[in-house]
């Protein structure tokens, strides 16, 4: 079965997944609506220009498709199914239009939980009448997590139309260059003038508003245990963070501005907790690559991914806003050395269960699934 893979543009996480289908056996080629990000771009939320330094196209096949010819040139392209990320993208609505013009059966993959849909009661229940209809549409779903097979069922999908398709990272990566980094560990603190010994708290995401990264400063200013804060990332808050930084936790917090991908496990390996605060998170990819490294996680009730990946055993959750809920969960993190070893010991064991072989294995699945469907 020859698959189409329709994406709106090349992705850091996706182009990794689609070589191990590929190489495992899978028939894909990757449509997609842009090639912007494929060499170096301007994102506006990290105020910054982005170029991934991991390769974003190599290892299988793909094109690119003009915007005004989206839906000309998907009629076009060989397919026997079409695969499509998400719903809401203008390309993802063009791509299942084709799906229906051309009779292909569609398999859908996307991030969303019920926990996402903003808004009152009125909102959200017309929010599932919508999709509830557009959902009898496609042949597939291929669930990222358990919240999004819970979001899934909840709109009238029938349990044997979901399959799980693990939202994964690149673990062998991961895994791999946060063990080459391990020897500069203490070099690299010495290189962000920390303590010696003294307990390193790591926030990795954009400073914008919905990553939350202010309620983590307060809380670690509640806090009478001496730990320190970096925070990897850019954004439009950055000037005003810094400053509530100084304000409740002078001298122990450090900005180190955007890492790219292969400088991301360094910082990985060099902290003893991991926290994600995030208002608004459908699932939180970061979450995967900092348990590579074997690092306690601590995520709020916003991270989509909490459900699966972390719990009492490797870490925490709290409730996004309250600082003072933080606080408490963060403490014994802080306090205890033997803690955080063994709750990072358990991300790693949970982490190794949960990648892109899962996803192959998925996949095929589904597929088996349309066959006999056919």
């Amino acid at each position: 079965m020859h698959m189409l893979y329709c994406l709106s543009h090349p992705i850091q996480y996706q182009s990794p997944l689609i070589r191990h289908l590929v190489a495992g056996g899978l028939c894909i080629t990757v449509a997609y609506g842009s090639g912007a990000t494929g060499s170096a771009y301007h994102d506006r939320e990290f105020g910054t220009t982005v170029k991934w330094d991991v390769p974003l196209l190599d290892g299988y096949d793909s094109v690119t498709l003009e915007e005004a010819k989206w839906e000309e040139q998907l009629m076009q392209q060989p397919a026997d199914a079409i695969w499509v990320h998400g719903w809401s993208h203008p390309y993802a609505a063009v791509a299942w239009k084709v799906a229906a013009r051309r009779r292909l059966p569609l398999l859908v993959r996307g991030e969303t939980f019920l926990g996402c849909v903003r808004g009152g009661p009125i909102r959200r229940w017309m929010h599932r009448q919508v999709y509830s209809r557009r959902f009898r549409r496609a042949a597939a779903f291929l669930a990222v997590g358990s919240l999004n097979a819970q979001m899934y069922r909840a709109y009238g999908v029938p349990a044997e139309r979901i399959y799980s398709v693990p939202y994964a990272v690149d673990n062998a990566f991961f895994q791999a260059r946060a063990a080459e980094a391990r020897p500069g560990r203490e070099a690299l603190r010495e290189s962000l003038q920390l303590e010696p010994g003294l307990p390193v708290v790591l926030f990795c995401g954009k400073l914008i508003a919905k990553k939350n990264a202010a309620t983590l400063i307060e809380a670690m200013g509640r806090l009478n245990s001496r730990a320190a804060l970096v925070l990897v990332g850019d954004g439009e808050l950055k000037p005003e963070l810094t400053a509530l930084a100084e304000r409740v936790m002078p001298g122990r917090a450090r900005f180190v501005g955007f890492k790219n991908q292969t400088e991301l496990p360094a910082y990985y390996d060099m902290c003893d907790v991991f926290v994600i605060p995030s208002t608004f998170e459908p699932w939180g990819l970061v979450v995967n690559e900092v348990m590579n490294a074997g690092k306690p996680v601590l995520a709020s009730h916003a991270v989509g991914s909490a459900a699966d990946l972390v719990g009492p055993d490797n870490g925490g959750s709290f409730h996004a806003t309250d600082a003072a809920d933080l606080a408490r969960v963060l403490k014994p993190y802080l306090e205890d050395e033997h803690v955080r070893q063994q709750a990072g010991a358990r991300s790693l064991e949970k982490i190794q269960r949960w990648g892109f072989e899962e996803d192959r294995q998925g996949l095929m699945k589904a597929m088996e699934g349309l066959k006999r469907a056919a």
